[in-house]
């Protein structure tokens, strides 16, 4: 008589691998935020300065996530919408950065920038790399895969304006790699949002 149970392992819970890419992205994160903080300030670089609030409101990010990970539809949503909100913040932040470093008028070293650029770029990709089987789930979710995505494209554009500063001896470079990256977090801002509003009223109506 052929038995009917299965011999197969137990299915991984959903939540399991997606829960081990945050960990590793909120140390990574949490890291480079330190890296970035203190050589930023050595730097005078606007660029750096903003990746590193960045860094550190992406491990934030991941740690909000980690903690509702099993919460329903409504209360990721939730969190999503805040994180959302956090990244448009970060947004103005640097473009307030930007026009306070105008005003000194003081352009950053390059050599400091291009290798703290290159090393967070490798973190970025890393991390992106992990996160990237996650890009087409919940707005939770989506927020871990933009904020790694945003954090990849604004080091390389850290790395060209090194390069920049280096050729030209300003700090405009610096500033257009600011602000460009500050219209990623308040593009990126707007998506999460826009998805996270639509996700919290589906969970009330199927209440």
């Amino acid at each position: 008589m052929a038995c009917s149970c299965s011999h197969e392992p137990a299915p991984i819970k959903p939540n399991s691998k997606f829960r081990m890419a945050l960990w590793i992205a909120l140390f990574i994160n949490l890291l480079m935020f330190i890296v970035e903080l203190v050589g930023g300030a050595y730097a005078h670089s606007s660029s750096l300065w903003a990746d590193s609030l960045d860094f550190f409101g992406d491990a934030v990010n991941y740690g909000i996530s980690l903690a509702v990970l099993g919460a329903g539809l409504y209360w990721r949503a939730t969190v999503a919408l805040v994180k959302g909100l956090t990244m448009a913040v970060f947004g103005l932040v640097v473009v307030a950065k930007v026009i306070y470093a105008y005003i000194l008028g003081i352009p950053p070293e390059a050599f400091t920038m291009g290798i703290i650029g290159v090393l967070a770029l490798l973190a970025n990709v890393i991390t992106a790399g992990i996160l990237y089987a996650f890009r087409e789930g919940d707005s939770n979710m989506k927020s871990v895969w933009l904020c790694s995505r945003n954090d990849a494209i604004g080091n390389v554009a850290v790395i060209l304006a090194a390069v920049g500063v280096f050729g030209t001896g300003s700090l405009w470079p610096d500033m257009i790699v600011a602000v460009i990256m500050a219209s990623l977090g308040l593009t990126a801002g707007y998506q999460i949002v826009k998805q996270a509003l639509l996700e919290r009223a589906t969970s009330q109506q199927s209440i």
